[in-house]
């Protein structure tokens, strides 16, 4: 069952600086464009892509930090309009957003038994001090903080890294969500305890059948977590499918580069082989298909016009020329 979606979410931002158009206006940055994607209940669903394709600026738009310039958000199926208010407060009980740095996201003068008991108070699962101490101890269990004595007092700074990831995923489940937008979760952890963390969060989604969306730019530890991937870039979503069979026989040059960035001890790939360039700027993106200045394989169409999407079968899609000469090859013509 599908319970959160976003459905031609567009996101554009004023530039901050650089130089102004007509009517003195800077051109917008525009960091997300029609980017459709849907969690399943009791689903890890990965977003994959490099620093600045945008993963984050749609995580934030599911979590409705930031309003759609276009385009909707859609939980159980109903469209949410909800930004401030009774409303808001309750969207945000139901769609939980785990940011990247533990330590920015915990207040570093307040112990742990305060930043948990905070969202229980906030809403109302709380009954008594009793109970509240109960319900902490129960979520700092739950993400294997233990024995919880040890943990209830402690300030943020006192935590390892793992550790104070794990009091903000406790933080998210206080409030019983249905959705977990975990951003970049583990990337700033330490090698050695990155497992730790996402088996914690697999764990979680499979027993208390939460929607999960992972995002990261590491392809190979989405394809060892998620059921499926959709991979981004430069602000477009352009291939999804299950997690082994885009892995295994990606179509898009872009993950099939993303594949190859991967560490592998077994392969030696040349120094050329990884220069493709930069990635484009999001205020003056290239025309056609915004792959096409770095892309190894691109047909003359790719510089011109975006490429529709293309199905694959067995739920895998592309946005791709390549994966579609027949109609490439008709754009040409026409």
């Amino acid at each position: 069952m599908i319970v959160l979606e976003g459905r031609n979410l567009t996101k554009h931002f004023t530039a901050a600086r650089g130089p102004r158009g007509r009517f003195g206006k800077r051109p917008p940055v525009r960091a997300v464009e029609d980017v459709s994607i849907a969690l399943r209940a009791g689903t890890v669903s990965a977003l994959v892509g490099e620093s600045g394709c945008g993963k984050s600026t749609v995580a934030r738009l599911l979590a409705q930090v930031y309003p759609a310039t276009s385009g909707e958000v859609l939980l159980r199926g109903e469209p949410v309009r909800a930004h401030r208010g009774a409303a808001f407060k309750d969207y945000r009980r139901q769609v939980q957003l785990i940011f990247q740095d533990p330590f920015a996201s915990l207040n570093p003068f307040h112990r742990v038994r305060y930043h948990l008991a905070r969202p229980l108070r906030i809403h109302g699962h709380v009954r008594s001090d009793a109970h509240e101490r109960e319900l902490i101890a129960e979520l700092l269990e739950r993400v294997s903080l233990t024995p919880v004595e040890q943990f209830m007092d402690k300030l943020p700074h006192e935590l390892s890294g793992g550790q104070r990831q794990r009091v903000a995923i406790a933080r998210a489940l206080a409030v019983q969500p249905v959705a977990l937008i975990a951003d970049e979760p583990v990337s700033m952890l330490d090698v050695s305890i990155r497992l730790g963390v996402l088996r914690l969060l697999e764990r979680l989604a499979d027993e208390s059948g939460l929607a999960l969306l992972y995002i990261t730019h590491d392809i190979a530890s989405a394809r060892y977590f998620a059921e499926d991937i959709t991979v981004m870039y430069a602000g477009r979503l352009i291939e999804s499918g299950p997690s082994e069979a885009l892995t295994q026989s990606a179509r898009h040059p872009y993950t099939r580069l993303l594949l190859e960035s991967a560490p592998d001890p077994d392969r030696v790939t040349p120094p050329e082989a990884t220069r493709h360039g930069e990635p484009p700027s999001l205020i003056d993106p290239p025309g056609g298909c915004r792959f096409h200045p770095r892309c190894p394989v691109a047909l003359p169409v790719c510089s011109s016009e975006a490429p529709g999407r293309t199905e694959l079968g067995e739920g895998r899609w592309t946005h791709c020329w390549q994966a579609d000469p027949a109609s490439a090859g008709s754009v040409l013509t026409s």
